[in-house]
């Protein structure tokens, strides 16, 4: 099967399901029954039925207009404040006027996947060609992406309704429509349960290139390992705070009882990933450690992607953050936050390495630059950085300094406002001038995140029996990074000494190895460490003309934070219609 534009054929029948109109969330059948049969009868037209039911996972390369998780977080600051990103990072959102609202867009694909599910078999020409496994696949398949469809609502808004294989018809009464919530731990259950039953029925990998980016049993695994590891994480076991967050029952949404046995199980889930021997760290051929980091995101199927969306916007995201003699709109902006949140070449943090300074330049770089990680040169450009991509043919010198070529210029808004530009995932193969696109799978999933899933889920259950454990995989990230590993000899660092010294070891490399991936923004909310981080960001000074001026730290955006920020509310119009939906706290 192959991911293309539907066929003027079913482009109806579609049309017909996934209309938005004024059918919600809970409208299970489109009224062509006759048309719909017909289809599910037909190999090509079930296929790219199928097709149209992946389309319903998002992709994370647009943090502008259609995702907030690395511009509404201390990592990212998009520099026009006419999207959305700036509603959000100011307080300007409520349920009635709701920036990045997924719910009914997702509910759209859990019907489309459910009744698929529910209509596929008995296709006669699949089983006449491909016979009853192809169904049970494609079953499979359908049943993951409602299971991911389901997580990025859970992620979002906390507890979901969940309404299994049930479809209800457009004449149903309205009583049929008014369905409570399932609690936080219900909603997770749920979901790792559909996941280990595909898991036993999907393949291990594709079958031919045409497959890629479909889901495997690795993919399967991989989403309930990390479904796990936020169930487990302070804000969703044994956090008091949500007390009196019932169903209108009096139910309980979010239990207050702390449970370790939940980071046990997302230890093993993590573990049972790597177990399966088929993923490995992406490592480039010349042994370059900021080779082998872009590479990850650069390098299309590597064997370090688990799952990746194969239709995306990335080479928006390419024109969006490069600088503008390179073609680009100048205007992902790292914060000073995240720069200075990289290590120092000896493995350490910028506060405790003696290789750190503010004070002067190295060859025309500022010190704060130099003698950084190989992560941080994989990752941010910075004023007088060498570049090379997209319109500069010849290797040059970036300048943000305010009048320069990649700065701020008077009458226009295309700069960053933070004096830097991310460099992570942007291909410098894109050039928007001459139209050459570099197109490559967006990855959601890969095996850096569940090395570091495993080590923090060890460490949380039993740091003091799992050590040796937790550091080797730790370690491993390191080693591919390029610096120094903690343990033992002249090179090593010493190992931390307790949980809490872990913890933060753990969290820090999180936090540089998963940058602009779309995990900051969940992983700040389930540590709970929100609250101390979504304040006003900051950069170099971009109005500044020269060195003096310009290399000085100052607050760019702000990043407003309230305790109902936590969860997204719940679109106005599904309160109003549901009457059984309770709205989210604070709300």
């Amino acid at each position: 099967m192959q991911f293309r534009n539907i066929s003027t054929y079913t482009a109806v029948v579609f049309l017909i399901l996934l209309s938005s109109g004024c059918k919600k969330f809970l409208d299970q059948v489109p009224d062509d029954r006759v048309t719909i049969e017909e289809v599910f009868q037909k190999k090509q037209a079930s296929e790219e039925y199928l097709a149209n039911v992946y389309s319903h996972i998002r992709e994370q390369g647009n943090q502008w207009t259609v995702n907030p998780f690395s511009g509404n977080t201390d990592e990212l600051d998009v520099t026009w404040a006419k999207y959305s990103t700036y509603q959000l990072n100011i307080g300007s959102w409520n349920p009635t006027s709701l920036p990045f609202d997924i719910w009914g867009e997702q509910y759209k694909g859990i019907r489309s996947a459910t009744y698929f599910i529910n209509h596929i078999d008995g296709n006669e020409e699949i089983l006449r060609l491909n016979g009853q496994q192809r169904i049970d696949q494609y079953k499979a398949e359908a049943r993951f992406v409602r299971a991911y469809c389901y997580f990025a609502l859970l992620r979002q808004y906390g507890p979901i309704v969940i309404l299994g294989n049930e479809e209800l018809a457009p004449d149903a009464p309205t009583a049929d429509f008014q369905i409570p919530r399932s609690s936080y731990d219900e909603s997770v259950e749920y979901i790792a349960g559909q996941l280990d039953s595909v898991a036993a029925v999907l393949p291990t990998s594709p079958a031919e290139d045409r497959d890629y980016g479909r889901a495997t049993k690795g993919a399967a695994l991989a989403l309930k390992a990390r479904i796990l590891l936020y169930a487990a994480s302070p804000a969703f076991n044994g956090n008091a705070d949500y007390a009196n967050f019932k169903n209108q029952d009096g139910k309980s949404l979010i239990s207050g009882a702390y449970d370790t046995e939940k980071w046990k199980r997302a230890a093993d889930a993590n573990k049972a990933v790597i177990d399966l021997n088929l993923y490995a760290l992406y490592k480039h051929a010349s042994g370059d450690p900021v080779e082998s980091y872009r590479g990850i995101l650069l390098d299309a199927y590597n064997g370090e992607n688990i799952f990746s969306r194969r239709n995306n916007n990335l080479t928006d995201w390419d024109v969006h953050s490069m600088p503008r003699a390179a073609g680009g709109w100048c205007g992902m902006g790292a914060t000073q936050e995240m720069v200075d949140a990289y290590f120092m070449k000896d493995g350490l943090p910028i506060t405790e390495s003696s290789l750190y300074s503010e004070n002067g330049f190295t060859d025309d770089i500022y010190n704060m630059y130099v003698n950084r990680e190989p992560r941080f040169y994989a990752s941010v450009n910075y004023h007088n950085r060498m570049i090379q991509g997209g319109n500069i043919i010849t290797a040059r010198r970036l300048n943000f300094f305010n009048g320069g070529t990649d700065g701020r210029y008077e009458g226009t808004e295309d700069y960053s406002k933070t004096g830097y530009l991310v460099w992570k995932n942007v291909s410098p193969n894109t050039n928007r001038i001459t139209g050459q696109w570099y197109n490559r799978p967006n990855v959601l999933i890969r095996l850096g995140e569940i090395y570091l899933n495993y080590a923090e889920a060890l460490n949380e259950y039993d740091y003091n029996s799992n050590q040796t454990e937790i550091l080797k995989y730790i370690n491993l990230i390191r080693e591919r990074a390029g610096i120094p590993q903690y343990g033992t000899g002249p090179d090593a660092l010493p190992i931390p000494a307790t949980q809490s010294e872990m913890r933060d070891k753990i969290r820090q490399e999180r936090r540089i190895e998963l940058a602009f991936e779309s995990h900051r923004w969940f992983d700040m909310r389930r540590w709970k460490i929100a609250r101390d981080v979504m304040k006003p960001v900051h950069g170099m000074n971009c109005n500044g003309k020269d060195a003096s001026a310009f290399f000085v730290r100052t607050e760019v955006t702000p990043r407003q934070w309230r305790d109902a920020y936590m969860f997204y509310p719940l679109p106005q119009y599904e309160i109003d219609r549901g009457r059984l939906l309770v709205q989210n706290p604070g709300w």
